[in-house]
C-alpha cells in the first residue's frame, strides 16, 4: 500500500489500485446484494472509491462504493466501509495481480465545439437556466474535477450547473457527485443541480428528476441570437 506521504488532499493514496482477484463480494446496507465467487478486477481510485468490474458490463462496475469511505484490508477480506456506516465486504480467495499507479493530474474532459460555445453562451445569458439566474463562475473547481457553471438563483441559492450538448445517464451521474462533495461546503451549501443539453434522453430525465436535479432543454441558435425563418402553423 502507499505510504502515508503518498496521500493527496482528500487522506486517499494518489495511486490508482488494480487488483485482479478471484474473490465473493457483499454489500451490506440498506439493501443486501452478492456477487459469487469468481474471477474480477477490484479498483481503488485515487478519490477513495472502490469498484467491481466483470469483463462484461463496459464500464459500468457490478457494485462499488463513492467515497468518503475508508479501506480496511486483512488477510482474505477487505472491509470498505462509508460513513453511514454501509459496509461492501470482499472475500479474496487469490490474488493474480495486484499493481498501483499513479495518473498524475487529469486536464479533464476536453468539450467538442458546440458543447464549450454553449457552455460560454449560458454563462454569459444564465437567465435562460432559470428566472434571476446570475453567474458566479464558470469551471468552478471540485476535489473531483469542475462544475460548468456555478450560479446563484432568485433567492440567492447555490446552483450548480452541468452542460452537454446530448444529455445522458452519464451526465446526470457526474452532477450528483459533484452535488454530493459541494454539499458538504457550509459555504455553498445547499446546493441544487440543473442538467442543461440540447437534448435529454428521456433515462437520464427519469434519473435526474428522481435526485431531484432539474432538466433544462436550451436553444442553441436562439442563444446565438439565430432567428428561424421557416414559416410555421402555430
Amino acid at each position: 500500500m502507499p505510504l502515508a506521504g503518498d496521500r493527496g488532499v482528500l487522506g486517499y493514496p494518489r495511486r490508482v489500485r488494480l487488483v485482479i482477484a478471484k474473490c465473493s463480494v457483499d454489500y451490506v446496507g440498506r439493501l443486501s446484494a452478492h456477487l459469487p465467487l469468481a474471477t474480477r478486477l477490484l479498483m481503488v481510485k485515487a478519490d477513495g472509491s472502490v469498484s467491481i468490474h466483470a469483463d462484461d458490463r463496459a464500464y459500468k462496475p457490478l457494485n462499488w462504493m463513492s467515497p468518503p469511505c475508508r479501506l480496511e484490508e486483512a488477510p482474505g477480506v477487505w472491509r470498505v466501509v462509508n460513513k453511514a456506516g454501509e459496509e461492501l465486504r470482499i472475500t479474496l480467495e487469490e490474488i493474480f495481480q495486484d499493481t498501483s499507479y499513479e495518473l498524475g493530474v487529469d486536464p479533464g474532459l476536453r468539450k467538442d465545439g458546440v458543447e464549450a460555445h454553449l457552455q460560454e453562451l449560458l454563462a454569459a445569458n444564465p437567465g435562460a437556466l432559470g428566472e434571476g439566474f446570475t453567474l458566479v463562475r464558470r469551471e468552478y473547481m471540485t476535489a473531483i474535477g469542475p462544475v460548468d457553471l456555478l450560479c446563484r438563483d432568485a433567492n440567492s441559492g447555490s446552483v450548480a450547473v452541468e452542460v452537454k450538448r446530448r444529455g445522458d445517464i452519464d451526465g446526470v451521474e457526474q452532477l450528483t457527485r459533484y452535488l454530493e462533495l459541494m454539499n458538504r461546503d457550509p459555504l455553498l451549501s445547499p446546493v441544487v443541480g440543473v442538467f442543461a443539453a440540447q437534448e435529454i434522453k428521456p433515462q437520464a430525465r427519469v434519473l435526474a428528476t428522481d435526485r431531484g436535479i432539474r432538466c433544462v432543454v436550451v436553444d442553441y441558435d436562439k442563444l446565438r441570437g439565430i432567428v428561424k425563418d421557416e414559416l410555421t402553423l402555430f
